[in-house]
């Protein structure tokens, strides 16, 4: 490679770094003037301009650049990340799995070079020449580096539609490992934990590979608190007040607090929408930290004197972790938006409950107990729940019909083998799946290829694209199918609230349980399977009680109403206490 270009594409990339895709253009035009015919200016042009959405710009680009150089990697990047923005699920996959396998070809070739040349001059047999090599070496190797990095953080997202979390969160657990800034090391690592919880762990792994997440943090000086005997002041941060599936358990956390002897105040750190107004109308304090750095956030937390932080993000999309690393409050929790050890040493609890707290082993924070569930469903935030047709679809289709609205990510092969045996006992049954996964012509492909190779029947399967309307569609369904190991929340409650009774399997793991906590406080333990021949045959049990199914679908709105499901004030007394506890433990 011409030493000159090598230089202006190492700038490009300090560019790219940076978020500036217009001054990564003008390098892209400046090396197109020393050759007009450069793969490498063509294709730096076509990844600005995909970064600036004119992918039109960015596929012709790229392609010229691949004309000239059949398998440029950079090019080939470019190609991928347009397929990706297209929703080009398919080719997006293909492009992002060859490109991986030969950039790591490459990096590893580069890498074989600068060895060799460092034990050149390890044995003092280096001259200005080698050393020479040997920059030029370091320069090809961050940059080939950097596009392998870019190629396994772009395919986690299509690995993880497509339904292969596992494959997700092994590229990003490596696209961790080949970056020097910290706090993006420490979000690829966030995000690779999270996608281990869609398939069975041992206990003990799991509580070590959350452990290694605390690593990121070594350095981190927590902030000191002041005690103060006021009233008990409770903040929650979240990046999730907004239209989200946890907004159907915010209502009695701010809304049946004792005033007398609490304060609340909500810390927002993600984007704002018609929901997060609703929140505001709840009788907590407001403080704004999106964008701001994790320090700065904390610091803010840190001078409120809050005696209680709970996130409730965990390791979910774009994580509050960073900033409890700082230890902004004296006492710290991680509650609702995630199901497993956050590993973060700053986090000193976790809240559970009887039936999910089954292995403490696989937790680095100490585990409350909140019964009978730590979920307390209260929706209407987002939108009044539609009303249930009372007449079960049964009766209207003269067959039954399972369903699962849950994210597809959290399919896996031995629980389509289930579903397949449910499917054959239960003659003219069918089987809705719905999800975003079904939005895509590709991704319907792709999951009619993974079950024909199981020899599921296909025929007796419908495909639903995510909709607004979704809950509306559970009058479409007699009885929903829960995932396992990664079992439902709000997709469980929801399904109950409009009169579909859920089989779900009670797990080994925290987050396999929740599905039977959430049975448990509904009072309708009957659902729950022990063991996966429990889970098929209850599943085909009630579906051959028909006279049950339309008792479920007239009563079980109702029931749950009346349920410890949804019974904010006991839920957020029995939570206060807890607080109460722990402040009173703390300060003494």
């Amino acid at each position: 490679m011409d030493e000159k270009i090598l230089e202006q594409i190492v700038l490009a990339e300090k560019f790219c770094s940076d978020g500036d895709p217009m001054s990564m253009r003008t390098v892209a035009n400046e090396i197109l003037e020393l050759d007009n015919n450069s793969a490498d200016g063509l294709s730096l042009a076509a990844e600005a301009a995909l970064y600036v959405g004119n992918l039109d710009v960015a596929t012709s680009l790229a392609q010229d650049a691949l004309n000239i150089e059949h398998n440029h990697l950079r090019g080939r990047l470019v190609t991928g990340g347009v397929a990706m923005k297209r929703l080009q699920l398919r080719d997006e996959l293909k492009i992002f799995d060859e490109l991986i396998r030969d950039a790591d070809c490459a990096v590893k070739k580069i890498q074989a070079q600068l060895n060799a040349v460092n034990r050149k001059i390890f044995f003092s047999q280096s001259n200005a020449d080698v050393v020479h090599d040997r920059q030029l070496l370091e320069k090809m190797f961050a940059v080939t580096r950097a596009i392998l990095f870019k190629a396994l953080c772009w395919s986690s997202n299509g690995l993880y539609l497509a339904g292969q979390p596992a494959r997700a969160a092994d590229v990003l657990n490596r696209a961790s490992s080949l970056t020097d800034r910290i706090d993006l090391a420490a979000e690829l690592y966030s995000k690779h934990l999270f996608l281990l919880n869609y398939r069975d762990i041992p206990p003990a792994h799991a509580k070590e590979l959350a452990q290694k997440y605390n690593d990121f943090f070594a350095n981190v000086t927590p902030l000191s608190h002041t005690p103060h005997r006021d009233k008990i002041h409770v903040g929650y941060i979240s990046p999730d007040f907004r239209q989200h599936a946890l907004a159907n358990f915010f209502p009695p956390l701010f809304g049946d607090f004792d005033r007398d002897n609490f304060t609340v105040t909500c810390y927002a750190t993600g984007r704002k929408d018609f929901v997060t107004e609703r929140l505001k109308n709840f009788p907590v304090t407001w403080r704004n930290l999106t964008g701001k750095e994790p320090l700065d956030a904390a610091t803010i937390i840190n001078a409120d004197n809050v005696d209680i932080l709970v996130d409730l993000s965990g390791h979910s999309q774009d994580s509050c972790l960073p900033i409890l690393a700082h230890k902004p409050a004296p006492i710290q929790i991680c509650a609702l938006g995630y199901t497993a050890s956050t590993g973060l040493a700053a986090v000193d609890y976790f809240l559970s409950d009887d039936i999910c707290s089954v292995n403490n082993g696989a937790f680095t924070e100490k585990l409350l107990r909140l019964n009978p569930c730590h979920l307390c469903f209260a929706p209407g935030l987002i939108r009044q729940p539609p009303p249930v047709d009372t007449q079960p679809p049964f009766m209207r289709n003269g067959h039954i019909t399972f369903g699962c609205f849950n994210n597809f990510a959290k399919v896996t092969d031995d629980l389509l083998y289930l579903w397949r045996a449910i499917l054959d006992a239960v003659n003219n049954s069918r089987l809705i799946l719905k999800g975003k996964i079904f939005s895509l012509d590709d991704g319907i492909s792709i999951v009619r290829e993974r079950l024909r190779k199981l020899s599921f029947p296909i025929e007796r399967v419908e495909f639903r694209p995510y909709s607004p309307d979704y809950l509306e569609q559970y009058n479409d369904v007699d009885i929903a199918l829960d995932t396992f190991p990664y079992t439902g929340g709000t997709t469980t409650c929801e399904a109950l609230f409009m009169g579909v009774p859920v089989v779900t399997l009670r797990g080994k793991s925290h987050g396999s349980r929740l599905g039977a906590s959430i049975l448990n406080a509904a009072d309708i333990n009957e659902l729950t399977a022990h063991n996966p021949m429990d889970y098929v045959s209850k599943a085909i049990q009630l579906a051959r009680r028909k006279e049950l199914l339309a008792a479920y679908r007239a009563n079980l709105r109702p029931h749950l109403k009346s349920s410890a499901l949804m019974n904010s004030t006991d839920y957020i007394r029995q939570l206060e206490n807890i607080f109460r506890d722990l402040r009173g433990n703390c300060f003494g």
